[in-house]
């Protein structure tokens, strides 16, 4: 991905740099060629040079680019499990797959890591965004998902022969999840994407208490993933699945709904970072009878929601790591919504804004492997930064507003947002787009004077 040459100036803003330190006021963001070479207290700043590119935030907020921790790049108007797999082909598919990573960037998202793709989309729509055919935000890939037979993500009866290959490989014993993991490595995934348990959308097969993966499944993939140097996550719901997960040393924990004080502990000692995806359980339960879902399966969102913000504020307390993403895609949390989860953890969940923040930039980054790169606004790093036309410390929301974005730069290049496309600051070219409204989830507990990591 090409970065920006010369000198831009951003400022007339509050800086939040992402490490969940105090915004500060009237300051600028200098960037030499595509790196910041300062962010801080205007009166401090070097001298740009004349011709430097200027951006006005208007008195709003410069902060850097979002970082969507579980994006799942072709998931499209899902509203029952068969449509993840067999509903377009995957010609169509990789469209799709490529317009989503365009809306991911234009929502203000700079980098995202997959939660699962049909096939191997992602790796190539890496690619693509790398060499520059398509807009989006930096792609860590992950394919096909690893699940047990008889899992959760194995719905196809057997009787239509149609398998589940293109989405999820499934193993019965340590030896086939090995095989499973030798396949992603040719198919050029860096993390691989597995489900030790349920979900509330299976409440008669594999609910969220549910195992769908034995420890020694998990155990042999995670040795044959980082054998290879790849990555490891997982659809952790129940508490021996967590707990089986930190065991087997996952990279990642995908939800860690159901959490206990010995859980807590093994992640702690294990620092292992979660990404709760708390908003998609929000809009199952509000929107779920529109789709026709079932009061069992709605109860088991409720009971998954409930438990998931009590697992995060608990991590929250205890000084842990929470990323922010979550399943979009589906048809009553599509795609474009990225921003609702950040809502979500401040309205509902109890986090301030900053910690919000921050697990949307600094600790997404981690989670990507790339926090030398970019996920905070350092001297030294990419310049992946967000400018908001507004505050989102007084109202997270505006996050969730494109139209409130004057800039969404890559590498100091500008993508998206008012200014993009202007040949001069004066060339601003507006670029008005609906906002969405967010939860109305009332305040948890106070969390608001937790200590940040």
């Amino acid at each position: 991905m090409k970065t920006a040459t010369g000198t831009t100036v951003i400022e007339r803003g509050q800086l939040v740099d992402g490490t969940g330190a105090s915004a500060v006021p009237d300051s600028a963001v200098l960037i030499r060629d595509g790196r910041i070479a300062y962010a801080g207290p205007a009166a401090c700043a070097p001298q740009a040079p004349p011709d430097a590119v200027r951006i006005d935030a208007r008195g709003g907020t410069i902060m850097p680019g979002l970082v969507e921790a579980h994006f799942h790049p072709t998931y499209f108007d899902v509203a029952e499990l068969v449509d993840l797999d067999i509903k377009y082909p995957v010609e169509f598919v990789t469209l799709l797959a490529a317009a989503n990573a365009r809306l991911a960037l234009e929502c203000g998202y700079t980098a995202a890591r997959s939660g699962g793709s049909l096939f191997n989309i992602d790796v190539w729509l890496k690619k693509a965004i790398e060499e520059e055919l398509t807009p989006g935000p930096r792609l860590a890939a992950s394919g096909r998902e690893i699940c047990g037979a008889g899992g959760l993500m194995d719905w196809n009866p057997d009787f239509r022969k149609i398998g589940m290959e293109g989405l999820v490989l499934l193993i019965n014993g340590a030896d086939e999840g090995r095989r499973a993991v030798r396949k992603l490595v040719k198919d050029g995934v860096e993390w691989v994407k597995t489900y030790p348990t349920g979900d509330a959308a299976a409440p008669d097969t594999n609910d969220h208490h549910t195992l769908c993966m034995t420890f020694e499944e998990m155990h042999a993939v995670v040795a044959e993933a980082h054998n290879h140097r790849l990555k490891v996550t997982g659809h952790c719901r129940a508490t021996e699945g967590i707990k089986n997960a930190l065991r087997a040393g996952y990279d990642t924990l995908e939800h860690g709904t159901f959490m206990d004080a010995e859980a807590l502990d093994m992640l702690l000692a294990r620092d292992t970072p979660v990404i709760p995806a708390l908003q998609f359980e929000y809009a199952s339960i509000e929107r779920g009878p529109e789709f026709g879902m079932s009061q069992a399966v709605i109860d088991g969102h409720q009971e998954t929601l409930e438990g998931g913000a009590e697992s995060a504020r608990m991590i929250l307390r205890a000084g842990g790591r929470v990323g922010l993403g979550g399943d979009y895609g589906f048809a009553w949390n599509p795609h474009g919504d990225y921003a609702k989860e950040i809502s979500f953890f401040v309205n509902y969940v109890g986090f301030t804004p900053l910690l919000a923040i921050r697990a949307a930039t600094k600790t997404g980054a981690e989670i990507m492997g790339r926090a030398a790169e970019f996920g905070t606004l350092a001297a030294g790093k990419l310049a992946d930064v967000l400018v908001v036309d507004g505050d989102p410390l007084a109202d997270i929301r505006v996050l969730e507003d494109r139209s409130r974005f004057i800039a969404v730069m890559q590498g100091g290049v500008i993508k998206a947002g008012r200014r993009a496309g202007a040949d001069t600051e004066a060339g601003a070219r507006e670029r008005a787009v609906g906002a969405s409204d967010g939860p109305n989830g009332s305040p948890a507990a106070d969390l608001r004077a937790a200590a940040g990591r």
